[in-house]
């Protein structure tokens, strides 16, 4: 038994669920899942029984010289992953590096708002583009930007933006799917990072798994 478990939501559209089970499956944590289906009139009763927050993801550790421990909420679950496993490099060793990343995964946590509603993760949802708002137009090129910066400064040794697997991808790998579905044409130095984050296996295993869900929610168009 696994010393890790992880409560998630939905694979189909659980977007926070997502950026921990694909750090821990794509750098070979081992952890326990359990899934707690949303949008059903039990998913607050459970959840409350774990998530000090009634959300998911959390992170239940019980190494065994302690008491359990509770993580809630993405960045400090990856955090404390980070922490625990410095030899997984989940944020790079240089320090330069490592203040962008961290700059463009809480970046990430607290913004893009206008993307994340205007293009919503929907691993049901036929591909086609949809062009955003205005406000949501601007935030896609900042994506864009962003991504291409840490290629450009301190990718080029890997396929990610920090050459291996970061926090930063983690974070941004909901937003690979929405580019993938919504994002129609995409510039190639886009193009290139989407489709090495779905290319992992873990990402393929995410997708195949969110394909299997028989439950009605979300529908293809939502």
């Amino acid at each position: 038994m696994s010393e890790f478990t992880l409560y998630i939501g939905n694979k189909c559209f659980s977007s926070w669920s997502l950026r921990p089970w694909v750090a821990m499956r794509h750098l070979e944590i081992p952890f326990e899942e359990v899934l707690v289906r949303l949008r059903t009139p039990e998913t607050a009763a459970k959840l409350a029984k774990v998530s000090p927050t009634g959300q998911v993801p959390v992170l239940v550790h019980k190494p065994l010289k302690h008491d359990g421990r509770i993580i809630w909420e993405t960045l400090a679950i990856l955090e404390y992953l980070a922490d625990f496993f410095p030899e997984k490099k989940l944020w790079p060793a240089d320090i330069g590096a490592r203040a962008l990343a961290r700059s463009a995964a809480t970046e990430m946590h607290s913004g893009f708002r206008e993307v994340r509603y205007g293009w919503p993760m929907n691993l049901r949802r036929p591909k086609g583009h949809k062009r955003l708002d205005a406000e949501g137009e601007i935030q896609r090129a900042r994506i864009e930007a962003l991504w291409r910066e840490c290629r450009e400064k301190h990718g080029k040794g890997g396929l990610f933006l920090f050459g291996h697997f970061t926090v930063a991808d983690a974070m941004y790998a909901p937003v690979v799917t929405r580019f993938d579905t919504y994002g129609g044409k995409l510039a190639s130095d886009t193009r290139a990072y989407v489709e090495a984050v779905l290319a992992t296996p873990a990402m393929r295993q995410w997708y195949a798994e969110a394909a299997g869900e028989t439950w009605p929610e979300p529908s293809p168009d939502e």
